[in-house]
């Protein structure tokens, strides 16, 4: 008999209740479950701590695979942001000697509104300032700091929109 049984089961398999759901049924087996000895059914057997422990070791290397594939496509976004620095190059522009100005708070919003309010896409806008579109795009995200934007792509965009994106000394 079970070490906690309920006194419905019949022991040794020939037929009696679950001691976990109360099932009756003519195939019951003994189990762990959270460290009782039980007779229960097939449908509770899955409750079983032993069932449990080949579950984790089944799911071991799924976890293992998932890190795995998350670090591969971290490392193909980092490429492929690597890999868009060429406007950078093309256009001969040094940061150092660019420094981006301390920035308001909400210069994305008011790039973007700006922007809108005088009916220009983003490519239009990149276009007539002579600036790459991937800068303008993050400044409109809040990422001029992050992207490496030069401060001539915030006084030209202060300029064209007749906006104030820098705080002032």
């Amino acid at each position: 008999m079970a070490k906690y049984s309920t006194g419905n089961s019949s022991g040794g398999g020939s037929g009696g209740s679950c001691e976990l759901c109360g099932k009756t049924t003519d195939s019951l087996t003994e189990a762990s479950v959270a460290g009782a000895q039980l007779e229960v059914c097939r449908n509770c057997a899955s409750h079983s701590d032993t069932t449990k422990s080949k579950r984790r070791e089944r799911t071991e290397p799924t976890e293992q695979e998932r890190k795995r594939r998350a670090a591969q496509q971290t490392a193909k976004m980092d490429d492929a942001r690597k890999g868009d620095a060429s406007h950078w190059e093309e256009e001969g522009t040094n940061y150092a000697d660019d420094p981006l100005p301390y920035l308001v708070p909400d210069y994305g919003d008011r790039v973007l509104e700006a922007r809108q309010d005088a009916g220009l896409q983003r490519g239009e806008l990149a276009n007539e300032l002579g600036i790459a579109e991937n800068d303008l795009l993050a400044v409109e995200q809040n990422r001029a700091n992050r992207a490496s934007v030069g401060g001539s792509v915030i006084e030209a965009l202060e300029d064209h929109l007749g906006v104030t994106l820098s705080e002032s000394a």
